[in-house]
């Protein structure tokens, strides 16, 4: 980090470039940084394009989603996703509607939330969302490749290759989709258009064929209503369905990722991307709901209870079951081909997801160490996350299933509440409808969670995971300068500024003006300190939890003295180490409190202020280490207040 001279009346903070190295770190730091290509602007594609980049999350859950609804409802299945069909359009849809207009640019329900709380409570409130996100994407990753190892080692012209590894099959995805985004991942668009279409197509030649098989056997229809029959009238049967379909809400995954590729669309900013997003949002959940309810009335007719029972051959993959049974092996593996592909891409989608949202927030709080800002290692990191949670699953789809579909009904439930809170002074009738899906997407979870409480385990321990961390670094990144740059107040506090800097004052934190006289007498008694005094005042902004500020800054002339004012500062000891750069003084004379040093530890973790003496002292250390400097630095003395 170095401080330059700004135009405009104000000083500038800026990174240096990091210094060329070799070797491993050298290979690590150069694949680029996160932080600066989200500054650039994306190059953007028609919403109908970008929809396919959407559809590899959302439509590769056709590969496990009717098998996981035959096993949750047998030949209820079609009642239930009639069901989520239902929330799918009358709730996601136009949940995700609002997110789009108060989100353009991709930054999701946790981005409307970030401000519902202030200081502290705001941040632990979207690390514990992002928890869930990071379960989510994760999952998504681990899952999908599990689920295309699975299509693997059932193929029969694929089996003998690979044998029954299902769980080495699954770790070798994960590592090509980390080599691959550790190279560089690029054309995400053109790959993603290229793995759906395909998909969509092949599902579409098996679900006619298996309608054509239906219409052939008219038994199977009358077969399906006498199942249902033995459990009860319209009724019973409705609130059966009702029951069953928290289990399959991984039909509803697509969403969050639908609102995070925006940046990605094309249109005028806002209104045009708001537009074309809705659009790219309702294909992609009229697509899916299709494909849905016909998958479900399929697989629920024609794949028998042994078949999709768990470990049966159509378990996790009903509908590349009856592929090969009634369009033979040839088209089957085509079909299992075509599948390994989207789930494999699935994961692709989820990594740049996370390699996305993760930059967003946790360096802006400060709560991430430096390399995040980093690709290639972000994406180790993450590759090792996958490692474990396929190794704790081994590998299974099934039991993966639980703790995916809490992190997307959480992040469903963030999102209705932010738009019922962002409608309610703009259109009460919305904000009240939002508020009701926001019970359905509660209800869901609720049940879900009481199903599969191992779901909210895992997301517990991803929360767990993060705060932790999250607060590692933001006491190691503590003792930074955390200034992006000082603004002068007025035209006279610019016009002095060159009258205090290279080693022309003095300077003398004071915590309230009626001190400085005090300071003045004592300074002048006891140290040889010729020449002018700059006393520093620093005001605090409200929000201590920021990690960084951009403090305005005035200066005033005190008889021989000068008074620097620092206003919107985020740590008071931060503020003035930044100050004294800015200035190099010949000496600074710091107070110490002698209060008791653990509270003030917390004081200057949590609200910026604490044993700032000491703090300056450290932070000048930290800094001086960083930047060699030829010149002499300026001499420090602790004072007792």
């Amino acid at each position: 980090m170095k401080i330059v001279q700004g135009v405009g009346g104000r000083i500038e903070t800026r990174e240096s470039a990091r210094p060329a190295t070799h070797g491993w770190s050298g290979w690590l730091h150069s694949g680029g940084r996160l932080d600066q290509e989200a500054s650039h602007a994306h190059h953007t594609e028609p919403w109908y394009k970008v929809l396919w980049l959407t559809g590899v999350d959302y439509f590769s859950t056709l590969g496990y989603q009717p098998g996981i609804a035959l096993l949750a409802a047998g030949a209820i299945a079609p009642l239930a996703t009639t069901i989520l069909i239902a929330v799918t359009l009358a709730c996601a849809l136009p949940i995700y509607a609002q997110v789009a207009k108060r989100s353009y640019a991709g930054q999701g329900s946790i981005a409307l939330l970030e401000n519902l709380l202030d200081g502290w409570w705001g941040k632990i409130l979207v690390l514990a969302l992002l928890g869930f996100a990071a379960t989510d994407f994760v999952i998504t990753m681990t899952l999908s490749a599990a689920d295309a190892a699975q299509h693997a080692v059932e193929n029969p012209f694929l089996e003998p290759l690979v044998g029954h590894a299902r769980l080495e099959l699954t770790l070798g995805m994960l590592a090509l989709l980390a080599v691959v985004f550790l190279m560089g991942f690029q054309e995400a668009i053109g790959l993603a258009t290229f793995v759906a279409i395909p998909y969509l197509l092949l599902n579409a030649v098996v679900l006619v064929r298996g309608f054509v098989e239906i219409a052939h056997h008219p038994e199977y229809f009358p077969n399906w209503k006498a199942a249902l029959s033995t459990q009860g009238d319209l009724s019973q049967l409705m609130i059966a369905a009702l029951l069953i379909f928290p289990r399959l809400a991984l039909g509803l995954s697509g969403f969050e990722t639908g609102v995070s590729v925006m940046p990605l669309i094309q249109g005028d900013v806002p209104q045009g991307r708001v537009s074309s997003t809705r659009k790219l949002l309702a294909a992609a959940a009229i697509i899916m709901s299709v494909l849905l309810l016909s998958s479900s009335f399929v697989t629920t007719l024609l794949v028998p209870p042994e078949a999709y029972k768990s470990g049966g051959p159509a378990s996790g993959r009903a509908i590349a079951w009856l592929a090969h049974k009634y369009l033979g092996s040839g088209f089957g593996t085509v079909y299992d081909i075509s599948t390994i592909l989207i789930l494999w891409f699935a994961g692709a989608s989820a990594m740049a997801g996370l390699l996305h949202l993760i930059p967003r927030y946790l360096p802006r709080f400060g709560m991430a160490p430096r390399w995040v800002a980093y690709a290639r290692p972000l994406v180790l990191l993450l590759f090792g996350i996958d490692v474990i949670v396929t190794i704790v699953f081994k590998a299974d789809v099934e039991a993966q299933a639980g703790a995916y579909a809490t992190g997307v009904l959480v992040l469903m439930l963030s999102a209705a509440f932010a738009a019922a809170l962002a409608l309610w002074k703009e259109n009460r009738l919305l904000s009240v409808y939002c508020s009701f899906v926001a019970l359905v997407f509660l209800y869901t979870l609720f049940e879900n969670v009481k199903e599969r409480p191992d779901g909210l385990i895992i997301s517990s321990i991803f929360i767990f995971l993060v705060l932790t961390f999250s607060s590692i670094s933001r006491l190691m990144r503590s003792t930074e300068l955390r200034v992006t740059e000082l603004v002068f107040a007025d035209d006279e506090s610019a016009g002095l500024w060159q009258s205090v800097v290279n080693k022309k004052v003095h300077l003398v934190p004071v915590r309230s003006p009626g001190m400085r006289g005090k300071k003045a007498a004592e300074i002048r008694k006891y140290y040889s300190a010729n020449g002018p005094l700059a006393f520093v005042h620093v005001n605090l902004v409200d929000n201590r939890s920021e990690f960084v500020s951009r403090p305005v800054l005035g200066i005033k002339r005190e008889q021989d003295n000068y008074v620097i004012e620092i206003n919107q500062a985020i740590a008071v000891a931060n503020t003035i180490a930044y100050l004294s750069e800015l200035i190099d003084p010949r000496s600074i004379f710091l107070g110490l409190s002698r209060k008791n040093l653990m509270n003030q530890a917390l004081n200057f973790l949590l609200f910026g202020e604490g044993e700032t003496g000491l703090m300056v002292y450290t932070i000048l250390l930290r800094y001086w280490d960083w930047t060699p400097y030829d010149d002499v630095r300026p001499l420090i003395f602790l004072m007792s207040d």
